[in-house]
């Protein structure tokens, strides 16, 4: 199981896998278990956003167990975290917010070990 982080500019944090475009998350959504998945909205320049990848969600019934959204866009949170909430299946935790320090540091430990 991976964990995923997909920003167009951030640094990605220890433990999980970093994704600076669309398409490589959802490649990786069809490819690895995904156990979190952080996104973020803006992806830059002619870039497709963050929502891209909900839709591929959504329309595939493909999730990670757990999503939280990072971004720093306000409408493009709400966006995702309405779309996903009312689609998502029962098991699949979606958080509006970005991780908590402890959920960083638990997955950066369990990287360690």
């Amino acid at each position: 199981m991976i964990h995923v982080y997909m920003d167009d500019v951030r640094p990605c944090p220890k433990g999980f896998v970093l994704c600076r475009t669309v398409d490589e998350t959802i490649a990786l959504l069809k490819e690895c278990e995904v156990g979190i998945l952080s996104l973020d909205y803006e992806m830059g320049w002619d870039q497709p956003p963050g929502y891209a990848v909900v839709e591929f969600m959504v329309t595939h019934g493909i999730y990670p167990r757990e999503i939280y959204l990072h971004t720093s866009s306000s409408m493009g949170r709400a966006k995702m975290f309405q779309q996903l909430y009312k689609n998502k299946p029962l098991h699949v935790a979606v958080h509006s917010y970005p991780m908590p320090d402890e959920v960083l540091r638990r997955v950066a430990e369990s990287q360690s070990n």
